[in-house]
């Protein structure tokens, strides 16, 4: 597809040479004949062995074993060079089988590491695998790795254990990874979507079908909302009223009592379902109390909703729950609240979202937001008659911004630069911008890694966020700033944010100014509760033109009352009446199994601040490509279509760089899943084109998206002209005059 940046060429230049794709790259790979050529001590010595411990060691394949001795460092082990014989652009798979040896060995990580020494000199280790081994039988260490650049030395070694302790290797092999084909698309076509799948759920029949979740007491009463909460007001009828009937759970003793239902045989893979009720607790005089949805799925514990309540009012409650295999059981539970609180719920609902209807009404709502009318007026030489000439309009780029995380590493991969000019007009660093990056150890400064991504987006027009001035998470802070004292520490964020944006001033569009401050109190914890303004105060100071934003997750998806909306407006609120000058909300994004409404809902709530809402971080995950497509899509439109939301930026979209598992957009090779097709076939889906004829006005008009365009004119006397123009965000029709010449 080559609009989209992949190319055939991508799999053909360097990429399957001969054999690779069935051959163990590792020389001597068993130790075979009791040789150790080819292999060498990391720090340490190595022997070859047949058994050991009396015999009660043996090797698991072949006859003989290497062991590693005189082991003083964690990082001492057994490697081997394979320079000559790793490709880059390929994805290699590992398998070790590894065993622990020594007195009193206690179980321990033992680690696959790849050190890798670029073209241009620079050294990297590259963590490939990880298991906890022991000295009572062989396991079997996997995992994979993928060079993207150019390489003068790679070696693979087996590390990890404390001092002392020996590491055994029976065998290794690194071979070029097998690729798997995609699941097959679920088949929905028996989901009978916006039907609860509880039983009862009205409570006509009393209690039946529900029971309770440890020894507390149930009963039926009346005086619950007789609307569907607003989260499911779009999914469900909600003209229907409902009969004011709720669950009232008394004599808890527990937090995690309350009352539960068997939902096993409702539930299918893949398919996702909106969560929704009402809740409300019988006293408000111990304080604010946390609600929760949960799913108790084969006996692992899954966030269907989280609510916090500080009243004795009716709350909503909603967020979406999915399974990817068919469970054994799953129940259904509402709990949360201290011991002695009572517990009220009503109206709960989970049923199967058709997202496909709600595409439909996304299409709509995006019509009105991002598009506009545009008549375009033409003026010729005199005598040369417009009326009846040939029109074609062809958008060229959508102006919304649309962005994706990038890594120092991953540009030098042509195939996934490639990818990234094409696709993408917005861009942010995963880790080279952050603190713990740029000055690892005091004093030592490394804006090298920045300076080559932001050169790579200024020679493309790429337009970047500077992703984050400080992370208020004390265990993304790096250890040197946590040992200093207030004093110290005061000055060394004064040098970090007068370096940053000194260095940096009008090059960076948006800052995330102190991250995730939702989730981490750091920088508030040693300096006061002041100095979180004071960033934002500093930022605006140095560098005026950047957007300053707030950044954080769990806010969209329902599951951390924490980070809701409410609780994120009332800290955006906070930090302006302290004077930051916050000009932007940013919305992470790392959700699973998205629901529209829901999103949709936080959104609205945020809105009303005023600012522009980012996503900033976002990815979805899903086994399946096919479902995965179908989450990113939920988020896409939704932001999309929202009139609050001026960007989304994924977090990465190529396999061997994004942060979470399973959700890539390209495979390590290059290849577009599912999901990066659909992504793709968006992009296309937002660009405007228009055909037709000069009216007798002399004008031509058309509806289409805010972005750039050319015009192409064939006249009734045969001259052929083309134009580019530009449609700007606007609510009155854009009338633009194009003259065509002489």
């Amino acid at each position: 597809m080559a609009d989209s940046g992949i190319s055939n060429a991508c799999g053909s230049s360097e990429k399957i040479k001969g054999d690779v794709d069935n051959e163990n790259i590792i020389l001597n790979p068993n130790f075979d004949n009791g040789s150790l050529d080819n292999w060498s001590g990391r720090g340490c010595n190595v022997q070859v062995h047949d058994s050991m411990g009396d015999g009660k060691v043996l090797p698991q394949n072949g006859k003989y074993f290497a062991a590693t001795t005189n082991r003083t460092q964690t990082w001492n082990g057994i490697q081997q060079d394979i320079t000559d014989r790793v490709q880059r652009k390929l994805m290699y798979a590992v398998t070790a089988v590894v065993r622990l040896f020594g007195s009193s060995v206690s179980p321990s990580d033992v680690s696959a590491t790849l050190y890798v020494q670029n073209s241009n000199g620079k050294e990297q280790y590259i963590s490939v695998a990880k298991l906890q081994a022991s000295d009572k039988d062989w396991v079997q260490l996997q995992g994979n790795f993928f060079l993207s650049g150019t390489i003068s030395k790679a070696v693979i070694f087996v590390e990890g254990p404390q001092q002392n302790t020996d590491i055994l290797l029976n065998s290794l092999v690194v071979k070029h990874a097998e690729k798997v084909p995609p699941a097959p698309e679920p088949d929905f076509s028996n989901v009978v979507y916006g039907v609860n799948i509880l039983q009862n759920d009205n409570l006509a029949d009393g209690l039946n079908t529900w029971n309770t979740l440890g020894n507390c007491t149930m009963t039926v009463a009346d005086g619950s909302p007789r609307f569907v909460p607003t989260m499911v007001k779009e999914s469900l009828d909600s003209n229907i009223p409902l009969n004011g009937k709720c669950i009232v759970v008394t004599n808890r003793t527990q937090t995690w009592m309350g009352p539960q239902q068997d939902i096993t045989s409702k539930i299918s893979p893949y398919v996702t379902y909106q969560v929704s009720g009402w809740v409300r607790i019988g006293s408000a005089k111990n304080g604010p109390q946390t609600i929760n949805i949960t799913f108790n799925v084969d006996n692992q514990w899954l966030n269907g909703g989280q609510v916090q309540v500080s009243d004795e009012r009716w709350y909503e409650i909603g967020s979406a729950f999915r399974v990817e295999q068919q469970p054994s059981k799953v129940l259904v539970s509402v709990q949360g609240p201290a011991a002695g609180v009572d517990l009220m719920v009503s109206a709960l609902q989970i049923f199967p979202v058709d997202r496909k209807a709600r595409f439909k009404q996304l299409k709509h709502q995006t019509d009105k937001v991002r598009k506009r009318d545009v008549v375009l007026k033409f003026s010729g030489s005199t005598g040369d008659s417009l009326s009846g000439a040939s029109v074609r309009v062809r958008q060229t780029q959508n102006s919304f911004p649309i962005g994706t995380c990038i890594l120092r590493t991953d540009i030098e991969n042509e195939d996934f630069v490639s990818f990234f000019t094409k696709n993408f007009n917005w861009a942010v660093f995963g880790n080279e911008l952050k603190w713990y990056w740029t000055e690892a150890q005091q004093g030592v400064l490394n804006y090298t890694d920045a300076d080559e991504l932001l050169d790579l987006c200024n020679k493309n027009n790429i337009t970047v966020r500077g992703h984050c001035i400080f992370w208020e998470v004390q265990n993304a802070v790096q250890s040197w700033v946590q040992a200093l004292s207030n004093a110290d520490l005061m000055k060394a964020v004064q040098n970090r944010i007068n370096g940053l944006l000194t260095r940096y001033k009008g090059k960076f569009q948006h800052y995330d100014v102190n991250n995730e401050m939702m989730h981490g109190s750091f920088y508030q914890d040693r300096l006061g509760k002041d100095i979180r303004a004071n960033m934002f105060k500093m930022a605006s100071q140095l560098d005026p033109s950047p957007t300053l934003f707030v950044n954080d997750y769990s806010i969209e998806d329902g599951h951390d009352s924490h980070s809701c909306p409410e609780v994120y407006t009332q800290h955006i609120l906070g930090l302006q009446e302290q004077g930051a000058p916050v000009g932007g909300i940013g919305i992470q994004g790392h959700i699973s199994n998205p629901v529209g409404p829901v999103v949709s809902a936080a959104l609205d709530k945020l809105g009303v601040l005023g600012l522009p809402i980012w996503f900033t971080e976002l990815d979805v995950v899903s086994d399946n490509e096919f479902v995965r497509a179908d989450d990113l899509e939920v988020m896409l439109r939704e932001a999309f279509a929202h009139p609050a939301v001026e960007g989304i930026v994924l977090w990465g979209f190529w396999e061997v760089s994004v942060w979470r598992k399973n959700s890539h957009l390209v495979n390590a090779e290059g290849d577009l899943n599912e999901a990066g097709k659909r992504f793709v076939k968006l992009k296309k889906e937002w660009l405007s084109h228009a055909r037709g004829q000069v009216d007798n006005n002399g004008a031509f008009n058309f509806r289409g998206y805010h972005g750039s365009y050319t015009v192409e004119v064939d006249t009734a006397s045969g001259k052929k002209l083309t134009q580019s123009f530009t449609v700007d965000k606007g609510d009155s029709p854009l009338v633009l005059n194009i003259s065509l010449g002489n």
